[in-house]
């Protein structure tokens, strides 16, 4: 069967590479979506799946080589659904990236950043210190796997190593396998949380049944040898609680801002500490907080940037969705001295209203830390307050932090065309090396004269 070549000119949104077959007069055709090929390339492919208007499929040979195309460190890499960027150049990587979101804001919303910021870059290997370990017995094979996913399917990946975890991590996956497969529960233990801190790594087993006395001997013993402290979860999240041993805490620092935060394995923090402690700082240089101000961090989770913005502001108001991370929010504040400077509300604000934030009272300046869905709503609420005249309220700075371009790039739209600002800068922050997860980072200004 002959072979079919095509020319790979980008990737997409979860790194596959992208071409077109041609039509019988030389233009571009049918999409094709392939995986492992980089732009440049001249692959062939075999199909997976196939539409009237595109396919997908996996490079059978590889004609001509991207310049920018390395050797994968992981054997796994291809069949591992942990990384799809391994075998791209860590500068390139984040270029793309880069170009993902400056594509994202024009194709979306038509909007171009007066700057683009240098990308916020840090270790390329052994930075994940937070992942979500899938467990499955596989009778098949006799075995336990310990792992992420294979890729694009819901099996358990049989790897033996991760780089992308720190080295003790990733060096305890065939451990933890053996570990796994001696319990009594093996099969009700659908994964195993990892959390790294400062000073402790904690491990949440997932059980879907009560652990023997012989079971809590060996999972001890497992914590006495590789030196981590084990967490139990009976049900849901909430339902977390440290086992073994009890004397540890998992906390981590942002030492330029003298904040010390305790957290729980479950709770949300970011899987890079080293690129947090950028972020942070990058964040506050950009929102340019005076100490007589009033400032709001929405979607303020356990105060990652609430707490530093407390040392440079008047007053920093929290808001976040679960009273849970509110009530947490204000221990963190107390345990730091700065309860103070802190107020936390509890607020839906994917249903917030431009009435919601009057009442919230004016704030000058704001940090917004939305998940995967964005703030739409906070965006809109925004443009009713401009389009309503009450323009007292709007904050004349706003940095948006996010982990999605193309909700980054719906929402600076409404804040550019309708709410009248101005995005002044934008950039990648490489959180997540050798995925194609893209966070990113937007400046919002008042033009000069409209701030109040």
């Amino acid at each position: 069967m002959q072979e079919t070549f095509i020319e790979i000119k980008s990737l997409d949104a979860d790194a596959r590479g992208v071409g077109h077959l041609e039509n019988e007069d030389g233009t571009p055709g049918k999409v094709i979506f392939v995986e492992d090929a980089l732009p440049g390339e001249r692959v062939s492919y075999e199909v997976k799946r196939k539409k009237k208007n595109w396919e997908s499929g996996r490079m059978v040979t590889l004609q001509r080589a991207s310049s920018m195309r390395v050797e994968a460190r992981c054997e796994h890499f291809g069949y591992c659904g942990g990384c799809s960027m391994q075998h791209l150049e860590p500068t390139a990587q984040v270029a793309i990236k880069q170009r993902t979101l400056e594509d994202n804001l024009w194709h979306l919303s038509k909007v171009k950043a007066g700057n683009i910021m240098r990308p916020l870059q840090g270790p390329t290997w052994g930075y994940r210190f937070r992942a979500r370990l899938s467990v499955r017995h596989v009778e098949k094979k006799g075995t336990v796997l310990v792992g992420f996913h294979e890729r694009a399917s819901s099996y358990v990946a049989d790897i033996r190593y991760c780089h992308i975890l720190p080295p003790h991590l990733g060096g305890m996956l065939m451990p933890l396998r053996e570990l796994v497969g001696s319990l009594s529960i093996y099969n009700q233990m659908p994964q195993i949380e990892v959390a790294v801190g400062e000073e402790t790594t904690a491990l949440v087993l997932r059980i879907m049944a009560p652990l023997s006395a012989k079971d809590e001997e060996l999972v001890k013993a497992f914590a006495d040898e590789w030196g981590i402290q084990w967490w139990l979860q009976p049900k849901g999240p909430d339902t977390v609680y440290p086992f073994y041993p009890l004397d540890q805490e998992l906390y981590y620092t942002l030492p330029e801002f003298g904040v010390r935060m305790p957290f729980k394995p479950t709770d949300f923090t970011q899987v890079n500490h080293q690129i947090n402690r950028v972020l942070v700082h990058k964040a506050l240089r950009l929102l340019e907080v005076q100490k007589d101000e009033r400032v709001a961090d929405l979607f303020c989770g356990l105060g990652n940037f609430t707490l530093p913005l407390a040392t440079q502001a008047r007053e920093v108001v929290g808001i976040e969705g679960s009273t849970t991370l509110t009530t947490r929010a204000l221990e963190n504040a107390k345990a730091n001295g700065l309860a103070e400077k802190t107020t936390f509300y509890t607020r839906n604000l994917f249903e917030v209203t431009a009435a919601d934030l009057v009442a919230l009272g004016r704030f000058d300046r704001m940090l917004v830390d939305p998940p995967r869905d964005g703030a739409i709503a906070l965006a809109l609420a925004l443009a009713e307050l401009r389009e309503s005249g009450q323009t007292a309220f709007l904050p004349k700075r706003i940095v948006y932090v996010s982990c999605s371009p193309s909700t980054l790039a719906r929402d600076a739209g409404i804040l550019v065309h309708r709410a009248g600002y101005v995005m002044q800068k934008a950039g990648v922050v490489n959180m997540f090396p050798h995925t194609s997860h893209v966070e990113s980072i937007g400046v919002f200004e008042l033009p000069e004269g409209d701030a109040a």
